[in-house]
């Protein structure tokens, strides 16, 4: 199971020092995948919990690709109704061949209703239009070669039943984010339910989790995976891994804006995750050796 880090891409603190910052961390550390978030008009429902700057996935990824090597790069979640399907099959592309195919395209249907009423985008609408969105960038890619650029997965973002129906239909992967470590277990089950229900493979499942390290442990059943001890976030990892996740994105942004400005305690956090994930991985494989399963 991989891992990768949902970078903040917005806030007080955040800058272009900053992102490269982040990026070379991310990357240093070894994570796997560098993802970020999407608001295009900063409306004061938008800026009450990710204030500006807030910088724009396309360009800003397309920025970090040239100061990475390695990671993969990818949004979460790019907000579908809010640009024209065949302007974001053509970014995507090209940011994926700019990038030597490392793009990963999260996707969600947005929940920011004075954003999309600022965008002229009708809310109400917003599950039908991203459906039919996807549908068109799909046919972009698969027909039209000035689109094509290697296949970008498609993540599709949300926790909601009808989040986890159009990862069956239109996705490939479903991509959950911050949630209960129990919640999880009976969502998969509705998801492969889903699956069977249309005939269909299950999507694979690509989750993003909160981060927040603690010295003592966090009790209580609304405790988020990846709250806690070093323990508890790695057990969270361990059970994600048992439950068929291919890559794990943590998420280090935990609602105070003010935190973009310290991003120290967050590369602090993922540090020791990394480290220990990875020693547990090794612990895992020499197992396995030893009992002659490898």
């Amino acid at each position: 199971m991989r891992l990768g880090v949902n970078v903040p891409n917005f806030g007080p603190g955040t800058s272009p020092d900053t992102l490269a910052r982040w990026a070379q961390t991310v990357e240093g550390l070894g994570f796997d995948l560098l993802m970020v978030s999407d608001h295009i008009a900063v409306t004061p429902d938008v800026a009450e919990q990710y204030p500006a700057p807030f910088y724009e996935p396309f360009t800003t990824l397309a920025w970090l690709a040239g100061l990475t090597h390695r990671v993969r790069l990818g949004t979460t979640v790019l907000i579908v109704p809010y640009r024209h399907p065949l302007l974001v099959a053509r970014m995507a592309a090209n940011l994926n061949d700019l990038s030597g195919g490392r793009l990963v395209l999260g996707v969600g249907v947005g929940w920011a209703r004075q954003e999309f009423d600022a965008l002229d985008v009708a809310f109400g609408q917003r599950g039908r239009l991203t459906d039919e969105h996807l549908l068109a960038i799909r046919a972009a890619w698969r027909d039209d070669r000035d689109y094509r650029s290697g296949h970008i997965p498609l993540w599709i973002g949300g926790n909601s039943d009808a989040a986890l129906r159009r990862a069956v239909r239109l996705g490939d992967a479903w991509h959950p984010l911050r949630f209960t470590p129990g919640w999880l277990t009976s969502a998969v089950d509705r998801l492969t339910t889903a699956a069977a229900d249309e005939h269909r493979p299950r999507p694979a499942l690509m989750p993003r989790i909160a981060l927040q390290l603690t010295a003592a442990p966090v009790t209580g059943e609304d405790r988020l995976a990846g709250h806690g001890t070093i323990r508890q976030i790695t057990d969270d990892l361990e059970r994600l891994r048992l439950l068929g996740a291919g890559t794990v994105v943590l998420d280090p942004f935990n609602g105070d804006p003010r935190e973009t400005a310290r991003p120290q305690a967050a590369w602090h956090a993922l540090a020791a995750v990394a480290d220990r994930w990875a020693q547990q991985e090794t612990h895992d494989v020499d197992s396995k050796r030893s009992r002659g399963d490898t």
